[in-house]
C-alpha cells in the first residue's frame, strides 16, 4: 500500500534550520574563496578548500536537518550510516571541483557552464544518495519530472554560486548571493522530496537493519556543525577580509614607493664640474 509521506513533521522548525544552515554554509564560502581573490601571495588553494568545505557542509547539513522532518506514517524511518557519511564526502569534492575551477580559470562562459554543470549534479548526486540511505519497511519511489526538475535547480543554484564566488564583493554582498543559494538550494531539496512516495509493505515488525534518524543524525551533524563555526572564527578574524579589498590598494602616502626606478639613461644629467 502507498505510505503517507510527511516532510514537515515538526512544522517549520526544519525547514528554517535546513535554510539558515545553507545559508551559513554559503557566506562563509564566498568569503573563503573572496579571501583567496584578494591577494595572489597569498595561499589561495587552502582558501579555495576552506570555501568548498565549507559550501559543501552547508549543503550536506540543510539536507538532513531537513531529513529530520521526513515521517512516513506506516513504518520506521532509519538511516544506513556509511551511505550518510559517503553523501558528505560527495557534497565536499563536488563543491571543490566547481570552486577550483572557477577559482583558477576564472568564470569564462566554458569554464562556468563545466563547473557548474557538474557542480549541480553533483549536489543532486549527494541528494539523491542521502535518500538512498534511507531504510524502512517499503520501497521508495521518484516521480521522473520532479526528479528532473530538482537536477535543473541544482545545476542553476551551482552556477549562479560559482559565478558569485569570483565575482561578488563585500561583506553586504555576499551576504545577499548567500541568502539567495539558501533559497535555490532548499527549493532543490524540497522539489526531489515532493517527488518522492513510498510503497509499504504488507507485513509488519519489520527487522530492517539502520539507525533513526535522531539518534544517528543529530551527533553526524555536531561535526559540520562544528566545522561551519570554526570557519566563520577563521574568517571573523582574518585581517584582509575585515580590512576589505581596500586594504589590497596602495595607500595614497606611499604611492612614491610604488613607481619604478628610473633606468641609467632616464636619469637627469649631472651638471659638469668646473676645472680649478
Amino acid at each position: 500500500m502507498d505510505g503517507t509521506v510527511d516532510g514537515f513533521r515538526y512544522g517549520a522548525v526544519t525547514p528554517v534550520a535546513a535554510y539558515l544552515m545553507a545559508c551559513l554554509g554559503g557566506a562563509l564560502g564566498l568569503r573563503c574563496i573572496v579571501r583567496s581573490l584578494l591577494d595572489t601571495r597569498s595561499r589561495s588553494a587552502g582558501w579555495l578548500a576552506l570555501g568548498a568545505a565549507s559550501i559543501g557542509c552547508g549543503i550536506w547539513t540543510m539536507h538532513f536537518i531537513a531529513m529530520i522532518g521526513f515521517h512516513v506514517e506506516e513504518t520506521r524511518v532509519r538511516y544506513d550510516a556509511a551511505t550518510t557519511v559517503l553523501s558528505l564526502v560527495v557534497a565536499v569534492a563536488v563543491v571543490g571541483v566547481g570552486v577550483f575551477l572557477v577559482g583558477h580559470r576564472g568564470t569564462s562562459g566554458a569554464t562556468l557552464a563545466i563547473a557548474g554543470t557538474v557542480t549541480g549534479l553533483g549536489v543532486a548526486g549527494m541528494h539523491y544518495l542521502g535518500m538512498a540511505a534511507l531504510r524502512l519497511d517499503g520501497d521508495v519511489g521518484y516521480d521522473p519530472v520532479g526528479v528532473a526538475v530538482s537536477v535543473l535547480i541544482a545545476i542553476g543554484a551551482a552556477t549562479a554560486a560559482l559565478w558569485s564566488a569570483v565575482t561578488v564583493r563585500g561583506f553586504l554582498a555576499s551576504l545577499g548571493a548567500s541568502l539567495v543559494m539558501g533559497v535555490a538550494v532548499s527549493g532543490m531539496h524540497y522539489t526531489g522530496m515532493a517527488a518522492v512516495s513510498v510503497h509499504v509493505h504488507d507485513t509488519t515488525g519489520g527487522t530492517w537493519a539502520g539507525e533513526s534518524p535522531l539518534s544517528l543524525l543529530l551527533p553526524m551533524l555536531a561535526g559540520p556543525v562544528v566545522f561551519l563555526l570554526l570557519a566563520g572564527v577563521v574568517v571573523m578574524f582574518d585581517p584582509l577580509l575585515v580590512l576589505g579589498e581596500r586594504s589590497c590598494a596602495p595607500r595614497p602616502g606611499r604611492a612614491a614607493d610604488s613607481v619604478a626606478p628610473r633606468r641609467p639613461s632616464e636619469r637627469e644629467p649631472v651638471a659638469p664640474t668646473r676645472g680649478r
